[in-house]
């Protein structure tokens, strides 16, 4: 696949790894080379500086990113994250990611990534909402509810959402919830939306141990990340009867042989803002963590976490990726060849933006349904689309990840096929 045309900054091992993801799977998905071609470049990439003043009446500048990969099924979608290490490179492969993940689920959108180069830890919640809203002000003219609609992602939350939502309400003159998704219940947010990633990942699990032949409420679990996603994840997958024997977040990992106790320790992270500190466990390393026996291990932490190096030692028989790319391409031949099914990112977390896309609608309709209603809809998504990809998996002999991509990326290809080349 040609990429001589890509920036260089788009040189990022994330990006690297959705075109190598890419390239293994258009010859199982047989599509027109001209689309390939169109479908291995973003549509649109916005780099933008955000000056702002800080508490200290310091004036500085952030450099912040908007990729939107593909428009063709409709509005872009997808998160804004602030961290150090938010590149173009990042954005752009996680703005592929979430075109493959909405066509998946068969969803009317596209995917789109955005971020703000900074450590949001080291500002205050006055400068926080400051760089929000100039970096909404900057995105004004590529935004909006039929354009693109950002949503939480990375040390974002329904604040940052709420404060986007204002600030382009004000610029287009009038109230604009549908902009973006994952707002406080109070300004158009829907019910639901805070836990429905990590349900989406216990559906996913859930049904493939139903395909396995496993009794989830049986298994021993693992989840690595304690926050948005892995938090409720684990809280799900013990509502199920399963044990968690073990998380982790940014500080370590905890250990209980016969199962954590989730809600203390959930109480414990909400008060302290992390597991340090937690007593009555075994302290281990993430990378400990990651290597515990166990049925099921959710990997809902960062990208790049198991790899080459250390996919030998994992000791699950399946893995959920609740997290965007935290496997990669040399890891997932290796748990392949041993025999764990890994459960895709693609397929695995889309809960999220699939909830998203509830309250897009209930914000456009100005009609909202009720807690049981979007959960019941949910499990219907997530049970359609794992059914369809565990199905061209058995007959065409594919991992779970390129069955994922190529039924997405067929769902593009013939809207791009269908609408043509514009001149």
């Amino acid at each position: 696949m040609p990429l001589e045309a890509a920036p260089l900054e788009w040189e990022a091992s994330l990006w690297q790894t959705a075109i190598a993801q890419l390239v293994q799977t258009l010859p199982h998905a047989r599509i027109d080379a001209g689309v390939a071609e169109r479908l291995s470049h973003p549509e649109h990439a916005v780099l933008v500086s955000v000056p702002i003043r800080l508490d200290s009446g310091e004036t500085r500048v952030f450099t912040a990113y908007r990729v939107q990969h593909s428009r063709v099924l409709g509005p872009t979608k997808g998160g804004v994250r602030y961290d150090p290490r938010v590149s173009l490179g990042e954005c752009a492969a996680l703005a592929m990611w979430m075109t493959w993940k909405c066509a998946l689920l068969r969803l009317p959108y596209g995917g789109a990534k955005g971020g703000i180069r900074c450590d949001p830890r080291q500002l205050s919640r006055g400068e926080l909402e400051r760089l929000t809203r100039r970096y909404t002000a900057e995105l004004a003219g590529v935004i909006g509810p039929q354009v693109d609609i950002p949503a939480p992602d990375m040390a974002t939350d329904e604040q940052t959402m709420a404060w986007m939502m204002d600030t382009y309400s004000m610029q287009v003159g009038h109230v604009t919830p549908e902009v973006v998704t994952g707002k406080p219940i109070s300004v158009g947010g829907s019910v639901f939306r805070h836990e429905a990633t990590g349900a989406g990942v216990v559906m996913v699990v859930a049904r493939a141990c139903e395909r396995l032949g496993i009794d989830l409420a049986a298994s021993r679990c693992v989840v690595q990340g304690f926050g948005k996603v892995g938090s409720v994840a684990a809280l799900e997958l013990a509502g199920r009867g399963a044990t968690v024997v073990g998380v982790g977040d940014h500080t370590g990992g905890v250990f209980a042989e016969n199962g954590l106790d989730l809600s203390e320790l959930h109480g414990w992270a909400l008060e302290h803002g992390s597991l340090e500190g937690f007593s009555g466990t075994a302290r281990i390393t993430n990378a400990e963590l990651l290597e515990l026996p166990c049925d099921v291990l959710v990997l809902a932490a960062l990208e790049n976490q198991v790899t080459g190096a250390n996919a030998s030692r994992v000791q699950a028989r399946i893995v959920a990726e609740g997290a965007n790319g935290p496997t990669t391409v040399e890891a997932d031949a290796v748990l392949g060849e041993r025999g764990i099914l890994v459960l895709p990112d693609v397929l695995a977390n889309a809960g999220g933006v699939t909830v998203s896309y509830f309250e897009w609608v209930q914000d456009l309709g100005r009609f909202f349904w009720g807690r049981d209603e979007i959960r019941r809809r949910l499990q219907e998504k997530m049970a359609d689309a794992f059914d369809r990809v565990w199905e061209l998996s058995e007959s065409r002999g594919l991992s779970l990840r390129s069955a994922a991509l190529v039924v997405a990326i067929r769902e593009v290809a013939a809207a791009l096929d269908a609408r043509g080349l514009f001149p």
